[in-house]
């Protein structure tokens, strides 16, 4: 082993367990409305009694059709133009009055926010009381502030609520014409009995006309199945079984297949044959979803094993038929054969690949849920391999982009397939960004900030890969007067972004990787020359060995690879882990550097990590440390939140419970020794959460993620008992509480409120070695998640695992880290064994 290839350190048993509660912060502004409270409150009133006749039709109706589930009716609130809702009060879940979704129409200024309810029969009444109670004083009130007056006077309208109500998704989606069938997604209740709604949906929807996909998709809160019907059957359906909660278009998938120039060059793949070291049956896997691999290329035969491919439809076979996914093989297994096949050394292989054939061809999978087919298609490869190590990697998206960060059915799903909600069964899944529009090409590099990253590849769990390119050089000779369209190491003209999500959902993509570049030729305009793609494995071996393969597809291929030889290299960590390295191995270009300027700007750095993510991985620095480079990996788990109980065993209120500190065996006198030299500790934090996808509004009461975590590091100015006072409000003595205050934390490249967003956390401090010799503890702590928010699913006592990836790196090359601080490793195992 050279020098500096030395393996990562562990450093799990560094931690030690502390009681949490989070310092009190403010809830931030909420405007309310000026209102003549007399005036406002009869207007209520007026409009919760004259929706009384109507409810009492529309209950009628669902009387004669089923007793199995409450009867009840949908009403919209809807906000004064500029204003919110003070949408958690709306749902009354003791009352089984259910918040359904939660919408924003019109712009900044007149934007509208309009929430849609389902009341059960007979709890209209309790509106009702809400506006009597704000009407009426009691002694002592303020008659500036009335009671309910957050909740009642924002609110313009209430209303029955139409079909459109629950309309969640892109508002220039929804059907133009009444009659004309098409497919939707149907967002089902659960209520107390998720069965019966599914039944009920099933057997009645059925006999109004609605065709019902067979499958599924079954979130905390809610069930996902496809419809095909029209607005009127979709509408008649709503106010008869009250199943609906919200209604999406189905999504179709983004056709990948490409028409590329095959290269015939046997004599070179026999040449590389002889250099390969293939892999043994056991090492971990890419498993590709994609359309299937044709295994008889020589270049992938020994190391896709015939009992490891697999499709979600026999019919289709297993085979290739359109070439995508045998390129996807040749890059997730080889990387990119144009490297490769000049320099002809020898190549060792350390993971394998599978491959589930997802897609056949256009119009197979119509009216399907990609969210099941992905969950089935993994269980495929599980159930043949159930111990193997794998990388499940996707490049299939969604043909739009309309989601714009937010959860959708299919992303829901790969974070809950990621984070095992289901079997408690981890996994790490590679999705591509997704493509950006070829009519947009010219308008690059803005096109890159204009069209956003498809569905599922917003999934918080998912290692999300766009493309960047360092391809340039062009046969002149051939292409005279051509020129690359992205200069070296910017990104690459195919590659979506999440430039114009709200603030709110992850910074995607996580990651960059080669995706190949454009070139401007003076007679063809832009085109994609064989010359700046990347060479991969041809679905026609007996025409052509050779394929060319760019896009995001080719970038999650690459970075599935890396993320399969990571799990070779160190066969014990976790998928949060292994993500979590590929992201602290990711360093941005200089190219990319020079065009966002992220030191000059916060704004700048946000626009850099929703371009370009954490940068270009590095598979030296993902698989290796250093002697004065080195690498701490600790994977830990603590309970985030905890009940309170009163003196009767009553449970009284939720709140958070425990923390981590990780005290690192760090090289305290080899940093001290080097003074003022200059020095980087990154650190990384990677979890992964449970979904909630439901679209209510993305509050604190129904946030989409399970839990947070956050880390924080020991200032050098700090004592110990500082740094665990400043997270920690519980670990506060509060007799002999000491005013000391650290000062600002300088010298991190992004900041806490930056890296704060997903749940993936990294972020680079740079300074002097005597600074960070005093900076070797840690804190990880919880944010607040659904899991403390929604307590009727008694998730609060979860426990919450993560990866916690530490590195400290100089430029001085006569000083060894790493050996000090593997001694103290070493120390401290011999310790425990005694």
């Amino acid at each position: 082993m050279a020098k500096d290839e030395l393996p990562h350190l562990k450093v799990d048993g560094f931690s030690t367990t502390h009681p949490f509660s989070t310092p009190q912060s403010g809830r931030g502004s909420f405007r309310i409305a000026e209102r003549v409270r007399r005036t406002h409150g009869r207007h209520l009133l007026q409009q919760l009694n004259a929706l009384t006749e109507a409810a009492e039709r529309r209950i009628a109706e669902q009387h004669q059709l089923s007793v199995e589930i409450p009867s009840g009716i949908y009403i919209q609130f809807e906000s004064e133009p500029g204003f919110e809702l003070a949408t958690e009060s709306l749902g009354r879940e003791a009352s089984g009055i259910e918040l359904l979704s939660v919408i924003q129409l019109g712009r900044k200024q007149r934007r509208r926010c309009v929430a849609t309810v389902f009341v059960p029969e007979g709890k209209l009444v309790i509106f009702e009381r809400l506006v009597r109670a704000y009407l009426t004083s009691k002694p002592g009130d303020d008659p500036e502030k009335p009671r309910h007056r957050e909740l009642l006077n924002n609110i313009s309208r209430i209303r029955l609520a139409t079909l459109r109500a629950l309309w969640t998704d892109d508002p220039g989606l929804y059907p133009k014409d009444r009659a004309s069938a098409v497919w939707w997604e149907a967002w089902l209740r659960v209520g107390d009995d998720r069965e019966a709604y599914l039944k009920l949906f099933r057997e009645h929807g059925a006999a109004m006309g609605l065709t019902i996909s067979p499958s599924s998709l079954r979130f905390l809160e809610r069930t996902v199945v496809a419809v095909k019907a029209s607005i009127d059957q979709m509408a008649r359906s709503m106010f008869l079984l009250n199943c609906i909660a919200e209604l999406r278009r189905l999504k179709a998938t983004a056709d990948f297949f490409m028409d590329l120039k095959p290269s015939e060059q046997q004599a070179w793949t026999n040449e590389l044959l002889n250099h390969i070291r293939w892999p043994e049956a056991d090492a971990p896997a890419v498993c590709l979803l994609d359309t299937g691999v044709v295994r008889a290329h020589p270049l992938l035969s020994q190391a896709f094993a015939a009992g490891d491919l697999h499709t979600i439809n026999p019919g289709w076979g297993t085979e290739d038929v359109h070439g995508h996914g045998t390129a996807m093989a040749g890059l997730a297994l080889h990387g990119d054969l144009a490297e490769i096949l000049p320099g002809m050394g020898p190549v060792e292989l350390i993971h394998r690949g599978e491959s589930v054939k997802l897609l056949s061809k256009d119009g197979d999978n119509d009216g399907e849920l990609y969210g099941d087919l992905t969950r089935e298609a993994i269980a495929r490869a599980e159930i043949a391999a159930p111990q193997r190590p794998r990388t499940v990697c996707m490049a299939v998206t969604a043909t739009d982009d309309r989601d714009r960060g937010r959860p959708s059915s299919w992303s829901a799903a790969i974070d809950a397939l990621a984070s095992g909600a289901e079997d408690e069964r981890q996994r790490l899944i590679v999705l591509s960004a997704g493509n950006t529009d070829p009519k947009n090409y010219d308008d690059y590099p803005h096109s890159n900030a204009t069209d956003s990253i498809h569905d599922p590849a917003q999934g918080w769990n998912a290692l999300t890969v766009g493309a960047y390119t360092e391809k340039q050089e062009i046969d002149l000779a051939k292409w005279p007067g051509a020129a690359a369209l992205a200069p070296r190491g910017d990104l690459s003209p195919f590659s979506c972004t999440s430039g114009r999500w709200e603030r709110g959902w992850p910074l995607k993509p996580d990651v960059v990787m080669e995706g190949g570049n454009l070139a401007r030729t003076p007679h063809q305009g832009l085109s994609d020359l064989a010359d700046l793609q990347l060479l991969t494995t041809h679905y026609r071996p007996n025409i052509a060995l050779f394929d060319l393969m760019s896009e995001t597809s080719a970038a999650a291929a690459l970075a599935a690879r890396l993320c399969a030889r990571i799990q070779a290299r160190y066969p014990g960590l976790w998928p949060e882990t292994v993500r979590g390295l590929v992201v602290h191995s990711a360093n941005w270009t200089p190219a990319m550097i020079k065009r966002y300027q992220p030191t000059a700007s916060r704004s700048n750095a946000t626009t850099l990590l929703r371009h370009c993510g954490h940068g270009v991985p590095s598979e030296s620095v993902a698989l290796w440390s250093a002697s004065n480079a080195l690498t701490m990996i600790a994977q830990a788990d603590l309970t985030p939140f905890e009940d309170v109980k009163d003196t009767k065993g009553n449970i009284v209120r939720f709140r958070a419970r425990e923390m981590k500190l990780h005290a690192l065996p760090w090289p305290i006198e080899e940093l001290d020794a080097l003074g003022a030299m200059q020095v980087e500790m990154r650190v990384t934090l990677s979890y992964f959460i449970e979904p909630n996808p439901s679209a209510r509004g993305w509050t604190r009461r129904y946030l989409y993620e399970s839990h947070g975590l956050r880390f924080d590091v020991k200032r050098p100015l700090e004592t110990d008992m500082d740094f665990l006072e400043r997270i920690n409000r519980r670990a506060r003595d509060e007799e002999n509480r000491r005013h000391h205050s650290a000062g600002p934390d300088d010298g991190w490249i992004l900041g806490p409120q930056l890296r704060r967003v997903g749940s993936i956390h990294s972020d680079r401090w740079r300074g002097s070695a005597s600074d960070l010799a005093a900076r070797g503890q840690i804190g990880v702590y919880p944010t607040t998640g659904w899991w403390r928010e929604r307590p009727r699913h008694q998730r609060w006592n979860s426990k919450a695992r993560y990866a916690l990836i530490v590195s400290i790196t100089t430029a001085a090359t006569d000083v060894d880290l790493y050996a000090a601080v593997a001694a103290k490793v070493a120390a401290a195992a011999a310790v425990e064994v005694r």
